[in-house]
């Protein structure tokens, strides 16, 4: 058995999450899917995959393995596009990663339009509000929000961000006023499961320090989308970033407060491991996608700064 086959047939069932699965991708019955990973298996001499009925799990041998033959195929892959030549009509499978919100709202869109307008391309989108290593994962391109902490990535500036703190007028109109970051004491919040009970913001005039407001939450979500309809439903005050409520603060539905006291921007990012912007696709794609992300971020600047 050729062991480059079998390697993609390994790395396809763990993306996949099942034998089942990954044959219906390759065209192959789950019989010829587990020799494939049993002939790897045997190469190596370890378990790669704990198997049952119905899941796959890695075993810790086959957590190691798959990220460097994720790293060995795309390699080869990057190779062939390398030597077919710069003119090669962009093809195959293109795997981005952005955050849920932005990903869904954002990003997608123009996902759409670029695959109408590259038929030879296919994608896979996943959405995650995790931090991702695109090379261990086999990632061809994320979108981040915030600084960037991975110099070996190249990175194509799209956007401005910032966090803000709304709430809905009628709530505001139920409680006292908010007009220093203070005064979140007195009022009930709805706050991230992951992250933690307190917020930054930036330091008075003439002072280098920034402000902490620590808060006891009214309400704790893991959603995105379930803390944004909570503040419209006047449940309490949450902070978000500013494109995650653009549409409720240009509605109407929610207002922005202590907008005086916010956080510097953050920037937005494409960001892609070094070599990949060689392969036609990733190429096609980043030189699709970087202007229609920078208007459609400037876009949402505008409908919260309107306000």
């Amino acid at each position: 058995m050729d062991r480059l086959d079998a390697m993609k047939v390994f790395v396809l069932a763990v993306d996949e999450g099942s034998l089942a699965a990954a044959g219906r991708q390759l065209g192959r019955s789950p019989a010829a899917v587990s020799r494939a990973i049993a002939f790897l298996e045997q190469h190596v001499g370890a378990e790669l995959l704990h198997r049952t009925t119905r899941a796959i799990k890695l075993s810790e041998e086959g957590e190691r393995y798959v990220a460097v033959w994720r790293r060995v195929l795309t390699e080869l892959e990057e190779a062939d596009d390398i030597a077919a030549g710069p003119r090669t009509a962009p093809r195959g499978l293109l795997t981005i990663t952005a955050p849920v919100v932005s990903g869904e709202m954002v990003l997608r869109p123009i996902l759409d339009a670029f695959l109408d307008a590259y038929p030879t391309v296919s994608a896979k989108l996943l959405l995650f509000d995790r931090a991702v290593n695109l090379i261990e994962e086999g990632i061809d391109i994320a979108l981040r929000i915030g600084p960037l902490a991975d110099s070996a990535m190249v990175a194509m500036r799209v956007g401005e961000i910032s966090r803000v703190v709304v709430a809905a007028p009628r709530y505001l109109k139920q409680h006292p006023r908010i007009t220093e970051p203070g005064d979140l004491a007195k009022h009930q919040i709805v706050a991230m499961a992951h992250l933690p009970h307190f917020w930054t913001f930036a330091p008075r005039a003439g002072s280098s320090a920034a402000r902490t407001v620590q808060f006891t939450p009214r309400l704790v979500v893991n959603s995105t989308y379930a803390a944004v309809a909570s503040a419209v439903a006047g449940r309490g005050v949450a902070r978000m970033y500013s494109y995650q409520v653009a549409e409720q603060v240009a509605r109407g539905e929610l207002e922005i407060v202590l907008a005086g006291d916010a956080d510097p921007e953050m920037p937005a990012h494409l960001i892609c491991p070094q070599g990949r912007l060689s392969v036609p696709k990733v190429r096609a794609f980043t030189d699709f996608a970087v202007p229609r992300l920078k208007k459609q971020f400037a876009l949402l600047k505008k409908s919260i700064n309107a306000r």
